[in-house]
């Protein structure tokens, strides 16, 4: 059977936790549709990201992709059961540091079962980066991934599959495979800005004008 989303165009929220349960991130984004690979949702310029003691405004549009799989893990074209994935990738355009890619590693990443605005996943630490320029690509925050396995008792299994996963997210991106390449992403980041979303006056910047005309304006979600 088929899974409700949003429609296009619908205002969201990703939001994950830690292992605990403790909250972490929460993104305010806008549902795009769906391809092979999943579900795509994005965050036009000026919109919010925070966490327990930060938060940043978006300087650049991004969309993430929450990859579609089956009900044992494996990425699949057709999703027939609710994801729970195991990461999540972002992918920038005009990012001020040139990063283009920043793949969160995770654990039950997936759409709630009673909220059809609302994903939600658990963050386990290590990312994979790609940078334009010389420091290209690579697996980040070892250190904490190594910490925070001590402190919250990441089961070994976990820990064993999402470090395979890591090294196997990291090749993927150094060969631009799809949807680690440029054509899938750029797709959905043109669908992004055709919405015409952007708040740039909070960043002092000019205001980019959707292709229809006035602005669209954002719905305020609390969640």
């Amino acid at each position: 059977m088929s899974v409700a989303r949003p429609a296009p165009g619908t205002s969201m929220i990703f939001r994950w936790r830690k292992w605990d349960g403790s909250p972490h991130w929460r993104h305010e984004c806008v549902y795009l549709g769906a391809d092979e690979w999943g579900d795509w949702i994005g965050q036009p310029i000026g919109w919010h990201s925070e966490r327990p003691g930060a938060r940043f405004d978006a300087v650049g549009p991004n969309v993430t992709l929450i990859p579609a799989i089956d009900h044992v893990g494996q990425r699949n074209k057709v999703t027939l059961l609710p994801p729970a994935g195991d990461h999540a990738l972002t992918v920038n355009r005009d990012h001020p540091k040139g990063m283009r890619i920043y793949i969160d590693l995770g654990w039950d990443i997936r759409w709630s079962d009673d909220d059809l605005l609302l994903a939600t996943g658990i963050d386990m630490d290590l990312d994979v980066i790609r940078v334009e320029g010389e420091r290209g690509t690579w697996v980040d925050d070892r250190d904490e991934w190594a910490e925070h396995s001590i402190r919250y008792g990441y089961p070994a299994d976990v820990m064993t599959h999402l470090e395979a996963l890591a090294l196997d997210l990291e090749t993927r991106v150094r060969a631009r495979s799809a949807p680690f390449d440029d054509a899938v992403p750029d797709f959905w980041l043109d669908e992004l800005e055709a919405l015409g979303l952007d708040e740039l006056e909070a960043l002092g910047l000019d205001r980019r004008r959707p292709r229809s005309g006035a602005p669209v304006p954002r719905p305020r979600l609390e969640r």
